[in-house]
């Protein structure tokens, strides 16, 4: 799979039999709806894509979030989410067997999974476990942190279900698990290893348990969803209804580069396509077209910038970085994608 982006002549919700939805930022964002959403995955799976909704956050059942979706007008099952601590829990019995001790640190989703692994959960550091398991609650606090500082010092294995610094709620962007982790990870020196995006371990799970073959990660943060799809080898389309926006996407690394960006969620039933190369460096996509001069980033769009775009000005500047140029940051604007 190459660096750039993909092109596709069919709608994604046909050429792709399982979609894997990130929650905040692409089906909802705190508890409100996102416009869009629900028509847009209710269509895709009357179309026969397989829906997934894949999280990093590790404090809620999937039960509670399937119910959240629902009442949301996006019709959900439990077994049509994975969560953080379901990956957290897998990775876990990677390296314990039954009845092992670990503490948990964090939220019901996360007891729920360590113990449907058939792991012992254990109440502090003086019980001796074997590993700590770290996931976001907002119940946590001092104490609970430090109990799994005194377990890693002891040499118990630290796992975090994710590493996300921020989380977003209704009020803005608030401390995340990476925040947390990062104070045992201060306390104790010991890097932990992490099972939620962008590691790709969701994922391949929730690929596994639907029996896909040809699977699409949708998401909305370029360095979680994005990353993870790049590292697990999977296309991931980028919509552009949460954190990480049409700039971002221009400027990310070959790492977090999405294969397909789109406004929002009725992309999935548009079909995609990619800049061709004209002349003089410029790529062309629809009515837009980019190229990198002397490092700066120009634009030539014709009426009101849309998706196509964004499309073009990416390829221009992934093109420049990957042929060994740099592209000048404060030449890149944030682009307000209208109707398309």
């Amino acid at each position: 799979m190459s660096g750039g982006l993909l092109a596709s002549d069919v709608p994604l919700d046909e050429a792709y039999d399982l979609a894997l939805v990130d929650l905040d930022g692409v089906a909802y964002r705190g508890h409100e709806p996102i416009p869009h959403a629900a028509e847009s995955l209710t269509g895709a799976r009357a179309r026969g894509m397989r829906l997934v909704f894949v999280t990093n956050n590790a404090s809620r059942e999937p039960g509670s979030v399937a119910e959240q979706l629902t009442g949301l007008s996006i019709p959900t099952t439990a077994d049509e989410v994975m969560t953080a601590a379901q990956a957290a829990a897998a990775l876990l019995r990677t390296r314990l067997e039954p009845g092992a001790r670990v503490l948990v640190v964090g939220g019901a989703g996360l007891v729920t999974a360590v113990h449907d692994a058939g792991l012992q959960i254990v109440e502090g550091a003086d019980d001796d476990p074997v590993a700590v398991v770290q996931g976001f609650a907002p119940e946590l606090g001092w104490a609970q942190l430090a109990e799994a500082a005194y377990a890693v010092q002891r040499g118990a294995w630290h796992v975090a279900s994710n590493l996300d610094l921020s989380l977003p709620t209704a009020r803005g962007f608030a401390p995340g698990n990476g925040s947390l982790v990062g104070a045992v990870r201060a306390a104790t020196g010991v890097e932990p290893d992490s099972a939620g995006k962008p590691s790709p371990t969701m994922y391949r799970l929730a690929i596994e348990r639907a029996g896909a073959r040809s699977p699409l990660v949708v998401g909305d943060r370029l360095d979680t969803d994005l990353a993870g799809a790049r590292a697990g080898g999977y296309p991931g389309l980028h919509v552009l209804t949460g954190v990480s926006t049409a700039r971002d996407a221009i400027l990310a690394a070959p790492g977090l580069r999405p294969h397909f960006l789109g406004a929002d969620l009725r992309s999935l039933h548009e079909t995609h396509p990619v800049p061709e190369q004209a002349g003089d460096g410029w790529w062309a996509c629809g009515s837009s077209a980019a190229r990198v001069e002397d490092g700066a980033l120009r634009l030539d769009v014709r009426g009101p910038a849309t998706i196509d775009t964004v499309r073009a000005a990416a390829s221009a500047a992934w093109a420049t970085v990957d042929d060994g140029g740099a592209v000048d940051t404060a030449s890149v604007p944030e682009i307000a994608v209208g109707s398309h």
